[in-house]
């Protein structure tokens, strides 16, 4: 699993929300469950389809980054050519709306032009804090 930030420290001060994160952190682990969220189970070609621009060696670490921390599931089919199935587990399940909120975020917030991606302005003034503390 890549290492926490807060395995380098044994300290967790954004707990939950950082342990969390480091779950689910590295470049590729949200959209490879983006994916199995939207398509359901995939072999390793139909993700790497999905996501060109990620190398075969990433993704196979990405894959087994998210199998050990139990959010995908890797099933090994006995068969010549090999066969290899990739699922979301419950747990893996679970961050549905966690990741379909980044997407929502994404969507109203990031314009991408197929070479960058950039925020789009402001259309109001910002948000002011108080909004989101707790009643």
């Amino acid at each position: 699993m890549s290492r926490p930030r807060a395995k380098l420290t044994n300290k967790f001060p954004g707990c939950p929300v950082e342990s969390t994160l480091s779950f689910i952190d590295g470049k590729w682990k949200g959209v490879i469950l983006y994916h199995l969220m939207l398509e359901g189970t995939l072999r390793f070609n139909e993700l790497r389809r999905r996501v060109p621009s990620v190398t075969q060696r990433m993704l196979t670490k990405q894959l087994r980054e998210l199998e050990e921390a139990e959010l995908l599931s890797r099933t090994v089919f006995a068969v010549v050519p090999p066969r290899v199935d990739y699922a979301l587990t419950r747990r893996g399940e679970s961050l549905r709306p966690v990741i379909m909120a980044l997407k929502a975020w994404g969507d109203e917030n990031v314009l991408c032009d197929g070479e960058r991606m950039v925020l789009k302005p402001l259309e109001s003034p910002p948000v002011s804090r108080s909004k989101f503390e707790p009643a």
